[in-house]
């Protein structure tokens, strides 16, 4: 049954799609089916208005119809204009989610929601990228002392807010999910590592397999792409600005250097920075011909594409999500999905069994900031919430692991030795 709802969406008549769409995500969620039916009962969300600007996809949907059913009032915005699918934003409208996107959406449109969901006055913020927190800094700082709190779950995300507290600005409490080892090690790794080469495949239904893939950065998300290439067959080039992150690579079997050198021999370049013109000018003059480029960090600030423009005579679009840019000389260099998150705009995103241990997590940590009063700044996932969604996922799965036993747990308290030595050493 139709729920009433506000929302601004491309189609209402797409729900029944979406609505398919989510039903076959939410049979692989093991971990929010767990927790709602942990607190279905209780309902602890009851009388709370939780504002998200998240991927609006279909794994996206289960966390915030979750969310509605365990009582809170959602409003929702897409945090990527490609990565909206507009049969989701119908099919949560109809759930119950006040919606607002569209995919492709321009820039103010994308803002213009962001406001819309802020005029749901809310007291949890779900973030994705810090655009909702930066806002409400900005424009709606009446809101903040309603708001108990946020929940950030990018690499990005974290790194604006920590701008933002070293410039003594922020006045909420974060808690950054992207940091908690559920997330990285898995979501960060092998979500994108899976996922960008799904956009990348399915978008140019090219070969992998003895191409020479430079992957840009090396941090969870470079080293699941690189991962994911090599065992795809290609040789892989790593650049990157941090030693030990580039001594790690090398150690891990790929070749170093600088971009400028990369760009010589890449025939596919990723770029997983957070950082802006890291392939840009200095690069494109040097490349082959018909090279594929894409971008999995947030913002499509990576790869150049003012100077792309400028260095091309014309530009052409062959096939879906790619835009070809001609040189001046003839070559022809291929930009994934508008150099946005290539995992999104050019496929699925993360699989879903990686983000629902994400989505735990952000459940978990949207109720802990409502059920608890926090000084501004940015907060750990509590070690207790990130151990407990791992063993939810390992019990859905039939896994089992060990427990220490009473002896083990109080010898790791330990801190000078007390037992018996060996005779040879006594």
């Amino acid at each position: 049954m139709e729920k009433s709802t506000k929302h601004k969406i491309a189609d209402i008549g797409k729900a029944p799609e979406g609505a398919k769409k989510i039903e076959w995500a939410w049979q692989y969620m093991p971990s929010l089916q767990f927790l709602e039916n942990k607190y279905k009962a209780s309902q602890p969300f009851k009388g709370t208005t939780i504002a998200a600007c998240l991927h609006l996809e279909a794994k996206t949907a289960c966390l915030l119809l979750t969310l509605t059913r365990l009582g809170a009032t959602v409003a929702a915005c897409g945090s990527n204009p490609l990565s909206t699918q507009d049969d989701i934003c119908a099919a949560l409208a109809q759930g119950g989610v006040n919606v607002f996107s569209r995919r492709g959406m321009t820039t103010d449109e994308y803002f213009g929601y962001v406001r819309d969901v802020l005029a749901f006055e809310p007291n949890v913020i779900i973030d994705d990228g810090a655009d909702v927190v930066a806002l409400v800094h900005k424009e709606r700082q009446d809101l903040i002392p309603r708001i108990k709190g946020a929940s950030e779950e990018t690499t990005t995300g974290v790194n604006r807010l920590k701008a933002m507290q070293a410039d003594g600005v922020l006045k909420l409490p974060v808690i950054s999910v992207n940091d908690a080892l559920s997330k990285y090690l898995f979501d960060n790794r092998y979500g994108t590592g899976q996922s960008v080469w799904d956009g990348v495949m399915r978008t140019t239904n090219m070969v992998v397999a003895g191409r020479t893939v430079v992957v840009a950065g090396y941090g969870w998300c470079g080293k699941g792409v690189a991962k994911r290439a090599a065992g795809l067959g290609a040789r892989v080039v790593v650049t990157e600005i941090d030693p030990h992150k580039a001594c790690e690579a090398l150690m891990d079997g790929f070749n170093v250097m600088p971009m400028e050198e990369a760009a010589k021999v890449g025939d596919i370049f990723l770029t997983l920075t957070g950082n802006v013109n890291v392939i840009d000018k200095r690069h494109f003059p040097l490349m082959k011909n018909g090279v594929i480029m894409g971008n999995a960090g947030h913002f499509d600030v990576e790869i150049s594409k003012s100077d792309l423009a400028e260095l091309a005579v014309r530009v052409e679009r062959l096939r879906d999500n790619v835009d070809t840019y001609i040189m001046k000389d003839g070559r022809r260099l291929n930009l994934l999905g508008e150099g946005r998150l290539a995992n999104l705009a050019c496929a699925d995103g993360h699989p879903i069994e990686i983000m629902d241990l994400s989505f735990a997590l952000q459940l978990e940590s949207a109720l802990h900031v409502y059920t608890h009063d926090m000084p501004p700044g940015i907060h750990a996932v509590p070690e207790e919430t990130d151990r407990a969604v791992m063993e939810s996922k390992l019990a859905a799965l039939g896994i089992q692991i060990d427990v220490p036993t009473p002896k083990q747990t109080e010898y790791m308290k330990i801190w000078q030795e007390s037992l018996p030595l060996p005779p040879m050493l006594a």
